[in-house]
């Protein structure tokens, strides 16, 4: 029974399948976004924010960066420009490989490692910023792991800031156009989106989380939230990612950034 719908599922199955999923779709995901993203830039989100503009990771130059859920480690390509010591860390093979070919291509290398978030191999205290944009936490189904891996390796007083889909997204359909504009699921259906082969096998799968559940997951890690930023959609910007685009862009948050440190 091959197909997608909001279904329990074995969770570490899921897990598992999600970054398989990931790692075979890094060179097409990166076709269709790599213009956007660009190979050495630092977008936060779809709607077009830049760390160059929203500075929501603070002066870096000389500190130790860790990127979680790198993907291409497009961000910490930029952030390594600018001085900073930065390490990117992904879950898929496939895209720590397509983050050499960037490296080749601009000049610039980052170390990168194959890691899942909720295991990274550092030791603790060694870092002195962390950030994911739309890495790692919507595809586990324990994201308080992550948060409490970054709190393990996270230096007294660093920062871990975290982009999300916008909880209020999980409520439309993926339809980019006016008639996506209707809400169709309940915002407290936490049932994840699963994709499924032929044996019904999951191959992909999301999270939800409301913003609630997200306060309490990081303040469980015993980090500091300081501020939640929801970007608005940039002029000019006709980018589309799944049901979401410049047309719903206008009226809703798509994104939610988590702005959170560790007490000194």
């Amino acid at each position: 029974m091959r197909g997608a719908g909001f279904w329990d599922v074995d969770a570490a199955a899921a897990a598992r399948a999600t970054g398989r999923w990931w790692s075979e779709n890094a060179e097409e995901y990166l076709g269709e976004h790599g213009e956007f993203l660009g190979d050495a830039d630092f977008r936060w989100c779809p709607e077009g924010l830049r760390e160059e503009d929203a500075g929501l990771l603070g002066d870096l130059s000389g500190q130790r960066v860790l990127e979680v859920g790198a993907g291409a480690a497009q961000c910490s390509r930029w952030l390594a420009g600018r001085g900073a010591r930065v390490l990117a860390t992904d879950v898929a093979p496939g895209m720590v490989a397509q983050s050499a070919e960037l490296d080749h291509r601009t000049g610039t290398h980052v170390p990168a490692l194959v890691a899942d978030a909720r295991a990274l191999p550092l030791a603790d205290r060694s870092v002195d910023v962390a950030f994911t944009s739309f890495g790692a936490i919507a595809f586990v189904p324990d994201a308080a792991r992550v948060h409490a891996e970054v709190a393990r390796v996270l230096r007294p007083g660093g920062r871990w800031v975290f982009a999300v889909v916008h909880p209020v997204r999980w409520a439309f359909p993926d339809d980019p156009s006016p008639a996506g504009m209707r809400v169709l699921r309940s915002y407290f259906d936490r049932t994840p989106y699963v994709e499924v082969d032929d044996d019904g096998a999951p191959v992909y799968a999301e999270y939800h989380r409301t913003l609630g559940d997200h306060v309490r997951e990081v303040t469980a890690a015993g980090l500091v939230l300081d501020d939640v930023v929801e970007p608005e959609w940039q002029e000019g910007n006709q980018q589309v990612w799944g049901g979401w685009g410049p047309v719903r862009g206008r009226y809703l948050p798509g994104t939610a950034i988590f702005v959170t440190h560790l007490p000194a």
